[in-house]
């Protein structure tokens, strides 16, 4: 699996990476979820630089132009609830794109919360079959969610490619999708942090980036 870390590359994105893990920045939620959306649009742009194109003419009102197309049938992905902001992010820069939708989360198997277990319980995805899944999530602290949606996803068929795309990985994350993945999917990362904590949070991470979009759960 091939794995980009894009904070080793100074650009703009550094600074949303910055904002979002803010803590004073982050009681805005309208501003939260807006630095997710700016990360992603900078990630798909990153991404579509290695897509496939093709020359196509135009015509303007003086002459005709030759253009790089982009040709990749592109399903942009995501993970309920957190992974909406950085999705619409993609969204807005693949705006044609087909769209996929699954419903995951982790649960505490223990009363000392340091054992987690993923469940899933709905997807909505088109055809994949032959085409480029775009598969989003701003935080991957285990590996699980994203592992579990991925393969659910793969119920609607086998994509030519992937790219899984997350604004903080950790190590722990890294292996688990290395050791899991086939070998045609790439990982983008806006940062890589160090550790997980004992309750599975991100250090340092940036806290529970659903409940800082959306306000807390039960």
């Amino acid at each position: 699996m091939e794995i980009h870390n894009l904070s080793e590359h100074n650009s703009l994105l550094n600074q949303f990476m910055k904002e979002i893990r803010d803590v004073n920045i982050q009681r805005d939620r309208m501003r939260f979820r807006r630095n997710l959306e700016r990360i992603g649009e900078i990630m798909a742009l990153e991404i579509s630089k290695t897509l496939s194109y093709k020359a196509e003419d135009v015509q303007t009102p003086l002459a005709t132009a030759s253009v790089n197309t982009l040709q990749d049938k592109i399903v942009l992905g995501t993970i309920f609830r957190a992974g909406l902001p950085l999705y619409q992010g993609f969204l807005n820069m693949f705006d044609d794109a087909e769209n996929a939708f699954v419903s995951a989360y982790r649960s505490y198997k223990d009363e000392a919360h340091t054992e987690i277990e993923i469940h899933r319980e709905y997807m909505a995805a088109p055809d994949l079959n032959g085409k480029t899944l775009i598969l989003v999530d701003p935080m991957l602290a285990t590996g699980g969610s994203m592992d579990a949606s991925y393969k659910a996803l793969l119920a609607n068929g086998q994509p030519k490619r992937t790219e899984l795309v997350c604004a903080i990985a950790t190590p722990m994350a890294i292996s688990f999708l290395q050791s899991t993945m086939p070998q045609n999917v790439t990982l983008w990362c806006g940062a890589i942090d160090p550790v997980l904590n004992e309750h599975k949070y991100i250090i340092p991470g940036l806290g529970d980036a659903g409940d800082l979009c959306y306000g807390e759960k039960l």
